[in-house]
């Protein structure tokens, strides 16, 4: 699988990002500066998290009218397959490619803890690794975490099932309202959302964070398992 990552001004987990890829792939990712106006030949387009561009405006709306955007678009209308984790998210949200968006988290402060996620479909290339309803523990580190859309997205997102993960107990209870289970106050727990065609997954919580047992476990290694299935060629 050849994945690139995109790289903004303030972009701060390419690297944790290029490790992860790096662990299932066996090759190194292409970095791609925010700058450039061409892709180069990849399977996967990765947005990973950070502060692109100090969050100025809003977290992402300066970076969604980046050069590079105009051929992530481009990839996107080609069935190209694109990952935005966390401020990836925000961008993602902020271009058009994903519904929603990502306010401020309900508590009015950066959130940096573990979370628990469950999985919501087995069988996209995001999540074919899991089963549908298990739980994995993974890395929240946001300040802009609260997905909101208009009642008329949810129905679709829910209807469709476009709906990746939701913030979750352990054991896999979902409880919109408890600020310990969904602590960022996202409606519906929402954790990640999913295009039309499956191809684009945008969620909050660091999966690339935990792939290694260094790394204090290995529960967001499926995701890249489970897109090295789907992609490799």
């Amino acid at each position: 699988m050849k994945a690139g990552i995109v790289v903004f001004p303030g972009t701060n987990r390419e690297r944790d990002m290029a490790i992860a890829l790096r662990v299932v792939t066996g090759r190194e990712p292409v970095m791609i500066w925010h700058g450039e106006t061409d892709l180069p030949d990849l399977d996967l387009v990765v947005l990973p998290g950070g502060f692109s561009y100090g969050d100025y405006l809003r977290c992402g709306a300066m970076a969604a009218h980046a050069p590079i955007m105009a051929p992530i678009r481009r990839f996107a209308e080609a069935g190209g397959h694109i990952l935005g984790v966390c401020n990836g998210f925000q961008i993602l949200t902020e271009a058009g490619l994903l519904p929603g968006a990502l306010l401020r988290n309900a508590a009015l402060r950066f959130l940096s803890q573990d979370c628990h996620l469950r999985v919501e479909r087995d069988d996209t290339p995001f999540t074919r690794r899991w089963k549908a309803g298990d739980v994995f523990r993974a890395p929240m580190a946001h300040g802009d975490g609260n997905y909101i859309a208009d009642d008329a997205t949810i129905r679709a997102l829910e209807d469709s099932g476009r709906i990746a993960f939701r913030y979750a107990r352990p054991d896999g209870r979902v409880d919109e309202s408890d600020a310990q289970t969904n602590p960022n106050g996202s409606i519906r727990a929402i954790a990640g959302v999913l295009s039309a065609n499956l191809r684009i997954c945008g969620m909050m919580p660091h999966p690339e964070d935990l792939v290694d047992p260094l790394m204090g476990g290995e529960d967001g290694k499926p995701l890249f398992e489970g897109l090295v299935e789907a992609l490799v060629r």
